[in-house]
């Protein structure tokens, strides 16, 4: 069988950067040139890949035969988000046929088979889907998980081999009508489907790409990122086809094992465009095994998203990788959230990563970014750019107003990127989006020159006797002064409500990942773990140890506080006696 040969860079046809009423019309566009998506195996190894012709093909046939099994028009359709072309065919296949496609993360995202079908029948019953497309070595799980479920369809996209007699709806979709619903693995017991409608989506994707990726001619996608973040379905599956960009892929589990094949994709196919968590830059740098062939001289934009940016693990990257030929100027800070599509500010191209240094403790008492005196506690934040044009950006006080420059609040945002809401549930929307369209997003930041700078989430900031304490900077603290800490291997967390009588001194909770076996090691760990904290924020915790890799996280590979809190309480980790 001959080898595979990778869809190429130049697509053969004018560029057009989102400039289309929908999706479908933008593959109908890309479907007239020579690119494609090109999937890789943990050896680098082409595996697979599908042209935008053939995925045009595929895609209006598979939706074809979705309503021949009986769905209707508007009714949503559960897709586990492999890292392959069945789901771009999938996707696809739905807004051609107007269904609604609904990514669902993968059973390792939670670790066991019995939590994996109860959160996905919890997805299912909020999205309330007709039918479920997985990949071969998932359909089992997922009949199982749903076979209580009245649905018209459950399977592989293979194994839709019904007659598509019914055809496809005539016209176009109506632009505020829902495109697709955004889980994540981070969703909770009570899953939000965020509704993205066609016109929120296109209005990101064309902003995105006109000016906070700028594209142009010669780019080429690359990325690990997972198909059910944000991220991964609207950075690097929506924008390649509503772009024509060709785009090369590994899986998020080959990167976690091998996260130099990401680089090494990079220098061989001369990619220009890749997204990442900083941790994946960190990753990456720390487990450098590459050849002295490796050239990331055309890597021009290596965007940074997902998380607060840690710039550590940025200059680290830059030092492996400097010397071949990767330029730092290329890092793009930005801030953004499935709520809103994406993409909500961008960094300038070609600036790289411009970062503040503020006293973290002034931050923590008095809600203020100043530069730290002599001698003072110092944390690096990175500047996040500007808001995409039509798009708003506001810090706001408890009273609502907007905050001066360098002083700390909610971030708000509007613009034409939001969401319609969160599924079937009106109070929760209510919660966050307000009549005149201000969505609430949640989380922390501060204003400079018009540019933002997230410093956290609201939900996370630990409150005690009236002191803001940012978990990150005591998570930050150990990792930096414990042996045995590693990067990513902490979760601090509020134990007890502000004002809580009952409370003894311990209201921090923290959980670290604990490589030591010997029971005195892993006591002398903790013990150090609780003096940082003594030392940090003058406060009692309590400390539990997990095994390595045990820390629970979204599907963009966020730490996600919330439920090592709820682990922490449910006594899933090991605690002193």
């Amino acid at each position: 069988m001959p080898a595979l040969t990778p869809t190429p860079t130049d697509n053969g046809i004018a560029r057009r950067l989102g400039d289309f009423a929908n999706l479908t019309d933008a593959l109908d566009y890309a479907a007239g040139g020579a690119g494609g998506m090109n999937f890789y195996t943990a050896r680098g190894e082409l595996a697979d890949l599908i042209t935008w012709g053939q995925m045009r093909e595929d895609a209006r046939l598979l939706g074809a035969q979705l309503l021949a099994r009986g769905l209707e028009t508007g009714d949503r359709v559960a897709i586990v988000a492999e890292t392959e072309a069945d789901f771009s065919r999938a996707l696809m296949g739905c807004l051609y046929a107007k269904l609604v496609p609904c990514p669902v993360p993968l059973p390792s995202a939670f670790g066991s088979r019995l939590a994996y079908g109860e959160q996905l029948r919890r997805i299912a019953d909020v999205a309330q889907i007709s039918a479920a497309i997985a990949p071969r070595m998932f359909r089992d799980w997922i009949s199982e998980s749903l076979s209580d479920r009245s649905l018209n369809f459950v399977g592989t996209a293979g194994d839709l081999e019904n007659d598509s007699a019914r055809g496809l709806p005539d016209g176009q979709p109506n632009a505020n009508e829902i495109a697709y619903l955004q889980f994540s693995s981070g969703t909770t017991s009570f899953p939000k489907g965020v509704a993205v409608t066609h016109g929120a989506m296109m209005a990101n994707i064309r902003a995105m790409a006109q000016f906070g990726l700028q594209v142009r001619e010669g780019d080429r996608g690359v990325s690990w990122l997972p198909y059910y973040h944000d991220m991964g379905l609207v950075g690097c599956v929506m924008v390649p086809i509503a772009c024509q960009l060709s785009a090369d892929f590994l899986t998020t589990r080959d990167f976690i094992l091998r996260p130099g094949i990401w680089v090494e994709l990079i220098s061989r196919n001369r990619g220009t465009l890749s997204y990442s968590p900083s941790f994946g830059y960190d990753l990456a740098a720390r487990r450098a095994r590459h050849s002295d062939t490796l050239d990331l001289s055309a890597w021009r934009v290596a965007g940074i998203g997902g998380d607060i940016i840690k710039t550590t693990n940025l200059r680290n990257f830059d030092r492996v990788f400097a010397p071949h030929g990767f330029d730092a100027r290329a890092f793009l800070p930005s801030y953004g959230m499935a709520e809103a599509a994406l993409g909500l500010s961008f960094a300038r191209i070609g600036a790289g990563a411009r970062t503040e240094s503020v006293d973290i403790d002034r931050l923590r008492d008095e809600g203020i970014a100043v530069p730290p005196a002599i001698g003072a506690r110092s944390r690096d934040f990175a500047i996040c750019g500007r808001p995409l044009p039509d798009h708003d950006l506001e810090v706001r006080g408890e009273d609502g107003q907007c905050l001066p420059d360098g002083q700390v609040g909610q971030i708000f945002t509007r613009g034409p990127s939001l969401m319609q809401g969160y599924y079937g549930n009106p109070e929760e929307t209510a919660r966050v989006l307000s009549p005149d369209g201000w969505l609430d997003t949640g989380d922390l930041g501060y204003m400079r020159d018009g540019e933002i700078v997230v410093t956290g989430r609201v939900k996370d900031l630990i409150i005690v006797n009236g002191r803001n304490i940012w978990p990150q900077d005591i998570e930050w603290s150990i990792e930096s002064t414990v042996d045995g800490a590693k990067e990513g291997s902490v979760a601090a967390f509020q134990l007890t409500d502000e004002g809580d009588e009952a409370a003894d001194d311990h209201r921090i909770g923290l959980v670290i990942e604990c490589r030591r076996r010997d029971l005195a090691e892993r006591e002398a760990l903790r013990q150090a773990v609780q003096a940082v904290v003594r030392k940090t924020v003058g406060i009692e915790a309590r400390v539990a140890l997990s095994a390595p890799g045990a820390l629970p996280r979204t599907s963009s590979g966020k730490l996600s506080r919330s439920k090592a809190k709820d682990n922490f309480l449910a006594g899933v980790y090991e605690m002193a006696d």
